[in-house]
């Protein structure tokens, strides 16, 4: 006789704990990019001063990273393809990834340059703002970006007019006003730059969804937006560079007038993380989505507000009134209702893919990958697993 039977267990345990445990492990690396890249920024602007050199570099890291990516797509897989029957392909029968689109100039230059025009002037002038603002303050302006949305979609008619969004509008805009209103660490002048942001913010979702209506440009896969997006949003950003750092670089000694060469490669790599980082969140948005649902990326980003204002108090000792958290309460309920609206609503009249995710986080690349998950889902009742 053998021994006592182990209890029987549900078959969807084993699974069941496996996926809960990679959503954790995906959201936990979100959380790492998404909130590193905020800290970093503060970080950096304390000993280099210039955000827009900065966010230049940035956008060339990227371009860097997303061109190599780009690259390996279309080698051979180099595991079994499934129902292949075992074994390792060689590179003449092996299954090859599809290959990298790559726009022609006049269709670039007409519709992808407005979506990055704005992206460079939304991630500029936040960075910027970096210079005079607490993290706690531009969590919360930023946050206001759905407003922005709101109102350019019913301008261009991407979203229905609903009274449940009258409600979203009252308490984000409620929850920014009692934010602010007597803050003890309130800079208008950065104030004024993040509000800025979040309005090109508005212009840049809805530029990028319709944008990404386009099917036949198949830019639905983050790493070729991200690629195609960079060199135009280079090229939008260097005239406001010129202008307002152009001179003041050029003769500071941090840069171009260094007189060690290590502090030099010390200071080019530290803003090259920055870079690293933003690339990282895009990846880390889209392994999130791909491995469990748009829904899923929505809520996370809802909570990482919360743990960012949490970090800023505790770390940076950054100061908030019982009536500042108030507000961002407020803003928070709001941001949720816009969420459950966008995941529970009918679609648009044109029948655009909807915006899930709270859209506040600053990456270039949320909108494209909840369109690439919605399509996907769309195509599979059940999230796609590999």
């Amino acid at each position: 006789m053998g021994g006592p039977s182990s209890p029987s267990r549900p078959p969807w345990w084993g699974g069941g704990l496996r996926r809960a445990g990679l959503t954790a492990g995906l959201v936990l690396l979100y959380y790492a990019f998404s909130i590193g890249i905020t800290f970093y920024n503060k970080w950096i602007m304390k000993s280099f001063g210039f955000p827009l050199s900065m966010t230049l570099l940035h956008l060339v890291v990227i371009f860097a990273l997303s061109g190599a990516a780009r690259a390996l797509r279309g080698r051979p897989w180099p595991w079994p393809w499934p129902g292949g029957g075992g074994g390792c392909y060689g590179p003449s029968s092996a299954p090859r990834r599809p290959r990298a689109p790559l726009l022609p100039w006049p269709g670039y230059l007409r519709r992808v340059a407005p979506a990055a025009l704005s992206t460079a002037l939304d991630v500029g002038l936040s960075n910027w703002s970096f210079l005079y603002i607490t993290i706690s303050l531009y969590t919360m302006t930023k946050s206001s970006a759905v407003l922005f949305i709101l109102f350019f979609s019913l301008v261009f008619k991407l979203e229905e007019p609903r009274a449940a969004l009258v409600l979203v509008v009252l308490l984000v805009a409620g929850g920014l006003f009692l934010f602010t209103y007597r803050a003890t660490q309130f800079e208008a002048e950065g104030f004024l730059l993040v509000l800025g942001a979040s309005f090109l913010g508005g212009v840049r979702w809805t530029l990028t969804q319709m944008l990404l209506q386009k099917e036949e440009l198949g830019l639905q896969n983050p790493i070729d937006t991200m690629f195609h997006l960079q060199p135009l949003m280079f090229l939008g950003l260097f005239p406001l560079f010129a202008a307002f750092e152009g001179l003041p670089l050029s003769s500071s000694e941090k840069l171009f007038r260094f007189h060690e060469v290590g502090l030099l490669l010390g200071l080019l790599g530290k803003l090259a993380l920055g870079g690293v980082l933003a690339f990282g969140l895009g990846f880390s948005e889209f392994l999130l989505v791909s491995r469990t649902s748009s829904l899923a990326l929505s809520i996370s980003g809802i909570f990482k507000e919360v743990c960012t204002l949490l970090l800023a108090t505790q770390l940076l000792g950054e100061r908030l009134s019982l009536l500042n958290w108030l507000g961002f309460v407020l803003c928070l309920l709001g941001i949720s209702l816009h969420v459950a609206l966008k995941t529970l609503g009918p679609r648009g009249p044109r029948g655009a893919a909807k915006l899930h995710k709270d859209p506040s986080s600053g990456s270039d690349l949320d909108l494209l990958l909840l369109h690439h998950q919605e399509e996907r889902e769309a195509e599979s009742p059940l999230p796609p697993q590999r």
